[in-house]
């Protein structure tokens, strides 16, 4: 590891937790200088089941109640 990446992934690490893990990842940033493709996968994989729950959960609240 260079000492650049060195310093991208302590910036990573510090927004993650200074932002807190969901907001950094789906509102801060895409991190765009982060060259990792492992890196990008999981964190657009994240994000995607991120939003199907949210999704999900959504749906089931305005869910009809079914009378029997």
């Amino acid at each position: 590891m260079t000492i650049e990446e060195k310093e991208e992934w302590e910036y990573v690490y510090y927004k993650m937790m200074e932002e807190g893990f969901h907001y950094c990842f789906k509102h801060y940033s895409d991190f765009i200088d982060i060259k990792d493709e492992e890196f990008h996968r999981l964190r657009t994989n994240y994000l995607k089941s991120a939003n199907e729950l949210e999704t999900y959960i959504k749906n089931k609240y305005k869910g009809e109640i079914d009378e029997e």
